[in-house]
């Protein structure tokens, strides 16, 4: 029943050994539904580009385990076949734990692991380093390894040789080729609609699979899970005599975002309307709410700052209806935004900051509200994930302006983050709006209030 793909450690090639099962399997004319562990975006963008099925996140820390289990068995027994790419190494979790990993994943949903090693300058070592694996923690099934980066076919006889001595299955071996390689950008892969070519590539892809993996194995390792669940019990549909539409800018400068936010929208008697704030457009007059995800707008800050029409449509919408800006989003309401190279570009003014690049920041974190918002009420607690390189600087607060939440994360003191109003939300925290009912329950009520 399905598998899960991952690595000793990240930059391993997950993604990219998911992207040639599944160009096989479109070669085939088969549907596949992928999962991705963990909060990541751009991961999945490249999974739901190649499979034309919408990447699901599976994530323990943001969500329960009943609610990862009930969506993993009802969407991955919908398709023909189905697996799940894990984030980073096995092992890693939150700090030096595996709490969240795909390790931990793998067990829940009881599901046979298959790595994928980076094979360059290995030999024999690569059987206690397997080995090491397989032995750290016994609940797990290893069921085979993928070999990558595979330099020459004597490179590969040593590596079989090995695998072999510790009696583990082999699944494939992929040499270097730059067909294989992915653009990154400075926070992982590079987004989906950045890939140029796709159709050619995904054909050279389902060829690199059919001569380099194991693919009668992976034909079973692949079969959906089993389920008899037609409805998701997570995705509420509450009736609703009003229909209050909402706008989520969805461009190439702002695309993270949960496939189950739209869905619990619509479910909600919330229709989803596309608008392009790069493309220099008014918010969509019949729109009741605006969600901005986050994305790159730093990339395009050029752009956004001379879409001015765009702009003052925001500035107009925040007076009346509510607005939910995350990372990439809340840069777009400060004052201005600092590009890839330390050119300052207005933004809509709306919130009292400016943002230029800084440290990476990283992880999970809990927020404590402190103030009311459109989607949290005071004293409320969330757990979200913080993704980001950009930084706020000339921070302030004002009478229409209050601080949010405090956040705190592993290893980190608590801190106060994020800006709010009874119309806006903005933070750099990432939230799973399917993980806690009160977010789709608050948001829809400040939409009808205000509509």
């Amino acid at each position: 029943m399905a598998c899960v793909i991952s690595a000793i450690s990240s930059n391993s090639g997950k993604t990219l050994l998911s992207l040639l099962l599944i160009s096989w399997l479109r070669s085939i004319n088969k549907t596949v539904q992928t999962f991705k562990v963990g909060p990541d975006y751009l991961d999945p963008q490249q999974l739901t580009a190649v499979s034309n099925k919408a990447c699901r996140n599976l994530d323990l820390i943001l969500s329960s385990e009943s609610w990862v289990i009930e969506n993993f068995n009802h969407y991955g027994a919908l398709t023909d076949y189905s697996f799940v790419e894990g984030v980073m190494g096995l092992f890693d979790g939150i700090g030096s734990s595996s709490k969240g990993s795909t390790a931990q994943l793998a067990k829940v949903l009881n599901l046979p692991v298959i790595l994928i090693v980076d094979a360059r300058g290995q030999a024999a070592s690569l059987a206690p380093l397997i080995k090491g694996f397989r032995e750290h923690d016994k609940e797990l099934k290893i069921a085979g390894v993928v070999l990558n980066n595979v330099q020459t076919a004597r490179h590969e006889k040593i590596l079989l040789e090995v695998l072999d001595q510790i009696k583990i299955k082999s699944l494939g071996s992929l040499p270097p080729s730059k067909d294989l390689y992915l653009p990154e950008r400075h926070l992982g892969l590079a987004p989906a609609h950045e890939i140029l070519d796709l159709d050619i590539k995904v054909k050279k892809w389902a060829s690199i699979a059919r001569n380099y993996l194991d693919l009668e194995s992976f034909r079973k390792l692949l079969l959906p899970p089993k389920s008899n669940n037609k409805i998701i019990k997570f995705l509420p549909k509450k009736e609703s005599v009003f229909v209050h539409p909402i706008a989520i800018a969805e461009d190439e400068a702002f695309h993270f975002r949960y496939q189950e936010t739209k869905e619990l929208l619509e479910e909600n008697g919330m229709p989803i309307i596309t608008w392009k704030p790069l493309e220099n457009e008014h918010i969509p007059k019949e729109a009741k709410g605006l969600i901005i995800p986050g994305g790159f707008p730093e990339q395009h800050a050029h752009q956004l700052s001379n879409s001015t029409i765009s702009l003052n449509s925001i500035k107009m919408f925040s007076k009346k209806y509510p607005i939910y800006a995350e990372c990439g989003g809340m840069m777009l309401l400060g004052r201005s935004i600092f590009d890839l190279e330390g050119r300052e570009h207005s933004m809509t003014g709306i919130l009292p900051f400016k943002a230029k690049k800084g440290n990476l920041k990283i992880g999970y974190r809990e927020a404590i509200c402190k103030n009311n918002s459109p989607i949290i009420t005071h004293g409320s607690k969330l757990i979200g994930h913080e993704f980001h390189r950009w930084e706020i600087i000339n921070e302030s607060y004002n009478s229409k302006i209050n601080r949010l939440w405090d956040i705190k994360g592993w290893g980190l003191e608590a801190k106060n983050e994020g800006f709010c109003n009874h119309l806006i939300h903005a933070s750099w925290i990432h939230l799973h709006w399917a993980s806690s009912p009160l977010i789709i329950e608050n948001w829809k009520r400040s939409v009808i209030n205000y509509a």
